[in-house]
C-alpha cells in the first residue's frame, strides 16, 4: 500500500476527530496526521484505517483505538527526550507515537510473531525505537531503567510491582488494571517508597500475557 494525499486528508480529520473528544496536546494531533495508520493494519481494512475504532492484528491482538492511543500518551505528559518503556509493541502504532513525540524508546512484545514482524516493519516506514525487545512485560526491562515514563499497552489482572520499580522518582506509569474491562490507572512515583494513583475511566483492552519464566 501507498500513502497518498487521500491518506493525508482522512488523517486530518480524525486528529480534528479526536481533538473534539477532548485530545488537545498539538504534538499528539501532529503524530495523529504525520503517522501512515493504514499501513499498520491489514489492507481489508484500510478504508476504515482512520476511523476511531480498533482492528485485529496478528496473533489475536488489535491495534487500540486512535482515541485510546492519543488519551494514553496526553495523560503521560511526554517531553522531548524522555525515556519512555513501552510494554505491548503490538502494531507499532503506539510506538510511533512515542517516537514522533521524539523520545527514547524502549519496546517489549511478548508475541513472537509480532515481535518478528513489527520489528521489520517499522524501521522500514522510519520509526526506529531504541531497542525493541522480545520478553516478558510483567518484568519491564531493568537493563535501561530508570525510565521517565511507562506505558502499557494491554490489560493487566494487576500492577506489576517490577514496573512500579522502574520509574524514575517523578516518573509515571499508566497502566489499564483489570479482567475483562479495566481501570486505566496513573501512578506517579513521589518517593522511593511513595506513589500516588488515580482512576482514570474504564476501558478495554486485549489481555496482558500471563507470566512466564
Amino acid at each position: 500500500m501507498r500513502d497518498t494525499t487521500k491518506h493525508q486528508g482522512l488523517r486530518n480529520q480524525l486528529a480534528s476527530i479526536l481533538e473534539a473528544k477532548g485530545i488537545t496536546d498539538k504534538s499528539i494531533l501532529n503524530a495523529v496526521r504525520n503517522i501512515p495508520r493504514h499501513l499498520f493494519i491489514d489492507s481489508s481494512f484500510e478504508e476504515h484505517a482512520y476511523q476511531d475504532k480498533a482492528f485485529p492484528i496478528a496473533a489475536n491482538q488489535t491495534i487500540s483505538h486512535p482515541y485510546t492511543v492519543a488519551f494514553q500518551s496526553q495523560v503521560l505528559d511526554i517531553k522531548k527526550g524522555e525515556k519512555i518503556l513501552e510494554i505491548g509493541t503490538g502494531s507499532g502504532y503506539q510506538t510511533a507515537v512515542l517516537l514522533e513525540l521524539k523520545t527514547m524508546v524502549y519496546t517489549i512484545e511478548r508475541q513472537h510473531e509480532l515481535f518478528k514482524k513489527t520489528s521489520v516493519f517499522l524501521p522500514k516506514i522510519g520509526y526506529r525505537p531504541k531497542r525493541f525487545i522480545f520478553g516478558d512485560g510483567y518484568k519491564g526491562f531493568p537493563q535501561q531503567s530508570p525510565y521517565d515514563k511507562i506505558i502499557v499497552t494491554a490489560g493487566a489482572p494487576f500492577v506489576p510491582k517490577a514496573l512500579l520499580a522502574q520509574l524514575r522518582v517523578g516518573g509515571k506509569l499508566l497502566i489499564p488494571v483489570g479482567e475483562g474491562e479495566q481501570v486505566m490507572t496513573l501512578f506517579i512515583r513521589k518517593s522511593l517508597k511513595e506513589f500516588e494513583k488515580h482512576e482514570l475511566g474504564d476501558f478495554r483492552f486485549v489481555p496482558m500475557l500471563k507470566e512466564k519464566n
